[in-house]
């Protein structure tokens, strides 16, 4: 049995008539940037999110940048963010000549350990910028809360956790002061090509946004600030828009199988319990901590999780991945290598064991298939050939 990482085909079948009619309208117009389907889908996320100013761009890496430099972020500015994520999320911050200053993750959720970020902050600190790591959300009140404290900017990565919400219910990216997300195809919400999008409840800083996302430009060819090409496709804009409503069904299937996922591992005796860092004789594949139901979101449960990628982590990891691939199953490692190992970070001086979690986490994670469409059969199939690669290999 085959069972792909990812199969758009499904999703896209399932829309084609509403996609290829918003698609075909678009080419009749031949109005392809900054079109009239732009302000419409802007204005239903405004909605959906319950922001106040939804502003489209051209990729959730450009969201960042845009983001960063709507704050003015200067070089020697410093940015703590965690060193396990996309390297997008530094990267942009090195783009900028700024700093990424850099934190382990918590064991738990692979999000930002909350607990290290006020020891990392200096006079040079500008921002933080916390991930919504593969769909749940980072502990933001703590985060909003120093941030208050020492007057800093918090840009949040949502790239991966649109629709995701935090313990309060409030959906994550308006929690700070910007929020940032990606459209890219794999995502719970993706488009036809790259496509972002920024988010914020600041007036001013909607304007500076607005503005930088044209070349900062205003009225049009007049530059008092310099600005990007981060405008987003109007063609992109009309997929958003198809596919919006369907975001939530689409994230509910995939908490569905990450529930059933985890149920099998279980009963597989492979894992006690979801949540557990520590491998041993009942533990032998670490699974993800998660919410599967919004009311369930509470004070000692903050995480109502969406799943773009259920991840676990096993000891073989790479063995594992080389036996399931040998098995037509796709899988995928997010990610082999922290920002604090990459080669081109060099220069911010950090070595080997500065970050323990992250480094443990980033050598035994795992991707297994998560998309809606997965099959309970394609489920059972991934948990029992896990199972088989354990008990030979205890």
């Amino acid at each position: 049995m085959k069972v792909p990482l990812l199969d758009l085909k499904p999703q896209y079948h399932s829309l084609k008539k509403e996609l290829d009619e918003a698609v075909l309208k678009v080419s009749e117009s031949q109005y392809f940037i900054m079109g009239p389907e732009l302000a419409r889908m802007e204005r239903e996320m405004e909605q959906f999110l319950g922001c106040k100013h939804a502003i489209g761009v051209s990729s959730g890496t450009d969201a960042l940048l845009l983001a960063l430099m709507a704050i003015d972020i200067q070089p020697d500015d410093e940015v703590i963010m965690p060193t396990f994520s996309f390297f997008a999320t530094a990267g942009v911050v090195a783009r900028l000549n700024a700093k990424p200053v850099l934190v382990d993750c918590d064991p738990l959720t692979f999000n930002i350990d909350v607990n290290q970020i006020e020891k990392n902050i200096t006079s040079k600190t500008k921002a933080i910028m916390p991930v919504h790591l593969f769909g749940q959300s980072a502990d933001m009140q703590p985060i909003m809360d120093l941030a208050k404290k020492h007057n800093l900017i918090v840009i949040e990565d949502g790239a991966q956790a649109i629709s995701a919400v935090y313990k309060d219910g409030k959906p994550v990216g308006t929690i700070g002061h910007i929020g940032c997300y990606s459209f890219f195809p794999s995502k719970n919400l993706g488009c036809f090509g790259d496509g972002g999008l920024v988010v914020t409840n600041d007036d001013d800083l909607a304007e500076k946004l607005i503005i930088k996302r044209v070349h900062g430009a205003k009225p049009k060819y007049y530059h008092k600030v310099l600005g990007g090409n981060f405008r987003l496709d109007t063609l992109q804009a009309a997929v958003i828009s198809v596919k919006l409503p369907h975001l939530n069904s689409w994230s509910d299937a995939r908490r569905r199988n990450a529930e059933l996922y985890t149920k099998l591992f279980i009963d597989a005796k492979l894992s006690e319990v979801p949540g557990k860092t520590q491998f041993d004789q009942n533990n032998m594949v670490l699974l993800p901590k998660a919410i599967y139901k919004p009311d369930e979101v509470s004070e000692s449960m903050r995480n109502y999780h969406i799943f773009n990628q259920y991840v676990i982590r096993v000891e073989k990891r790479d063995e594992l991945r080389e036996f399931l691939t040998k098995n037509e199953i796709a899988t995928e490692i997010y990610y082999p290598v922290p920002f604090h190992q990459q080669e081109c970070f060099n220069y911010l001086s950090y070595k080997n064991g500065d970050f323990p979690v992250s480094e443990e986490v980033a050598g035994t994670c795992l991707a297994v298939p998560i998309y809606p469409e997965l099959s309970d059969e394609q489920i059972h199939f991934v948990v029992d050939k896990i199972s088989e690669f354990i008990n030979q290999n205890k």
